[in-house]
């Protein structure tokens, strides 16, 4: 295995939540920018494909093990010294069930991924962060931190706080050279909604059906976006939709 300081100058990003979706496509993009790409996420096997595919480096991570955390940062600090960008992608949904209804596991795998796994890695990296000569945290949310549905409250619970965690780094890092931005997509197909309806692949379908969605391309343009940006721009926030899609539960479909 290579090490990141084998890559001249060029910038580090880590992206965790790699394997898959919006954070594989981000890394793949980030690549693309010039970026040597540090990539995290559980099943390793696709985690290094896509490592070898990009010229990146990859280890396995789960965020909802502080342990794994741990290894996993003093990995990326032996590994290159210093990270210029962090974009927080692991993350999950579970249930449509009402609150009524709630399953205590699903609710307690979806704060654990989502909130708690975004806090460790923020907080272990940001020592690193810090040697950069200009710092980036880039949190993907959702419109789900905003705007709610009916059987959405696990959920929309989690990225609400993923929103509020952005805003108060964003108070907590002024005056440092570090830019905290949080992108929040809309309707987005990758295997969100697989995971979210535990493999059934008729309810998945459905969610898109009739609609256009974003797709983790997307998303990852708007990350590459957000780093691109002069030093002294800072892009707080990003919500980004398809078209066909007016809020979480109204969408315009086509027969």
């Amino acid at each position: 295995m290579s090490s990141v300081s084998d890559a001249e100058d060029r910038p580090i990003a880590v992206v965790t939540g790699a394997s898959s979706g919006i954070g594989a496509a981000t890394a793949r993009e980030l690549a693309r920018s010039g970026y040597r790409v540090l990539l995290g996420a559980r099943r390793a096997e696709k985690i290094e494909a896509v490592a070898a595919e990009i010229g990146g480096l990859a280890r396995p991570l789960d965020v909802t093990s502080a342990e794994s955390v741990s290894n996993f940062i003093s990995w990326a600090g032996a590994a290159c010294g210093r990270v210029d960008a962090l974009v927080n992608s692991a993350g999950l949904a579970l249930g449509r069930e009402t609150v009524d209804s709630l399953d205590d596991e699903d609710l307690v795998r979806m704060w654990e991924t989502n909130v708690l796994g975004l806090l460790r890695m923020t907080r272990g990296l940001l020592p690193l962060i810090r040697r950069a000569p200009l710092g980036n945290i880039v949190n993907i949310g959702s419109v789900a931190g905003f705007d709610n549905y009916r059987g959405g409250a696990g959920y929309t619970a989690t990225k609400h706080a993923v929103r509020a965690i952005t805003q108060t780094l964003r108070l907590e890092l002024n005056g440092e050279p570090i830019r905290v931005t949080e992108i929040a997509p809309g309707m987005l197909e990758s295997d969100f909604s697989r995971v979210r309806f535990k493999g059934d692949a008729a309810q998945a379908a459905a969610v898109y059906e009739g609609v256009v969605p974003l797709q983790p391309e997307d998303i990852a343009a708007c990350v590459a976006f957000v780093l691109a940006q002069p030093a002294h721009v800072n892009v707080d926030y990003m919500v980004v939709r398809p078209l066909a899609q007016a809020a979480s539960w109204m969408v315009a479909r086509k027969s």
